[in-house]
Formats: structure tokens, sequence, C-alpha cells
């Protein structure tokens, strides 16, 4: 199934077994064992699935609770309320591919919006600012300049 020059199938067959099991069963890595979560440098994170911008290294905080925290996303992203573990919260996909990427909680910077988005690193993939416009996400540079 091809959609927007991206093959989902395709795309699945690259990922680990613990980027599947996270973006496609809504698995949780353990916390503070992802490779981005004590992880600052300059850039924007991308789905690991299907290439699409999620976020921007400007945006990113370390919250203490052991995964890449985010006060924002670059782009709209998909939302659905999650029930699972006897708790209530609020799940956060990629809208093509429609990866788990983790939960939105209303806890994050109060000066900053108060969003945390609690990001799996397995569900991610760091594009760094110098090679923004290689990878074809030259239009991203934008948001540093600001």
């Amino acid at each position: 199934m091809k959609e927007n020059n991206f093959d989902k199938d395709r795309a699945l067959k690259k990922l680990t077994s613990e980027q599947y099991q996270v973006t496609q069963n809504a698995a949780t890595e353990y916390p503070f064992t992802g490779k981005y979560d004590n992880f600052y440098e300059k850039g924007i994170y991308v789905d690991i699935v299907s290439g699409e911008p999620l976020f921007s290294s400007e945006d990113k905080y370390n919250a203490g609770c052991g995964w890449p925290s985010f006060t924002k996303p670059i782009k709209k992203l998909t939302y659905k309320r999650d029930q699972s573990h006897n708790m209530e919260r609020t799940e956060v996909k990629s809208p093509l591919a429609q990866s788990h990427l983790g939960h939105v909680f209303t806890d994050g910077p109060q000066d900053k919006g108060g969003l945390r988005y609690c990001i799996n690193s397995a569900a991610l993939k760091f594009i760094p600012y110098d090679k923004l416009e290689d990878e074809g996400y030259g239009e991203y540079k934008k948001i540093f300049e600001e």
C-alpha cells in the first residue's frame, strides 16, 4: 500500500522488534532506556515509520519522567482516548502512519502551554540540524531561526 510516497509495509520491515512493538502495538519502552531521553542536540524528530516531522529540539525539555518530553509538536498529530492499564490518558499518534508515539499530559511547563508530550524514543528518528537539507527536511531549518 503506497500513500503519499510512503510504503508502510516496506517501512515496517525495517524496524527493530522494539520499534515495531511500540509503533504498531502501543508498547512502551522502559523509562530512562531510550536513546533520546537524555539527548539534546539541535534538530528535529520524525516518525521512525513514515519520516513525518513530529517534534523540534527547540521544544524538548527534561521532564524527569524517563522518556523524551516536548511542549508541542511541529505539526498537528492524531489523538485518541486511552483507558488501558486502568488509567485515563490521551494517546498521541503520527497522522500519516498512525504510529503510536506515546501520550500527552497536562503537567508540562505552564509558560510553554502546559502540555507534556511523553514520547517513546523507539518511535522516533532524529535528524540533526546540519543534515536537514540533505535528508529532505530543509524547510524545518526556519524553526531554529525564529
